[in-house]
Order: structure tokens, then C-alpha cells, then sequence
């Protein structure tokens, strides 16, 4: 499966569960949060666009920093 990192502005545990919320309601995902580098791997056959627009949906800015 495609590997993806983004940059999401996570600032505590709070914005980090919001991404898995999100994330574990799109499925079809497994994915890692680093919040101390505020980074999300995701592994995942949905379009890159998906993604983020997925983490979008949790109000933090989000970067597409590519393939990991």
C-alpha cells in the first residue's frame, strides 16, 4: 500500500485523536501520528487528495510533504 506523510498542525493529545476520528472513520487507512513533529503517516490506497481533505475535516492545516 501507498505510504503518504503530512504535516498537520497538532498541538496536544485533543488534535491527535481528531485525526484518528477522522481517519478511522474514512477506513481503509493505517496510519501513525509523530505529534511531538506534528506528522501523520498514512498507508493507504485513497487518493492523496482524500487524504487530505480528510485531515482538513479535523480545522488544523494540513500539508502534503509526499511520499515517506
Amino acid at each position: 500500500m501507498p505510504k503518504h506523510e503530512f504535516s498537520v498542525d497538532m498541538t496536544c493529545e485533543g488534535c491527535s485523536n481528531a485525526v484518528t476520528r477522522v481517519l478511522n472513520k474514512l477506513g481503509g487507512v493505517q496510519f501513525e501520528i509523530d505529534l511531538p513533529n506534528k506528522k501523520v503517516f498514512i498507508e493507504s490506497e485513497h487518493s492523496v487528495d482524500t487524504l487530505q481533505e480528510t485531515l482538513r475535516k479535523t480545522g488544523k492545516t494540513v500539508t502534503y510533504l509526499g511520499p515517506s
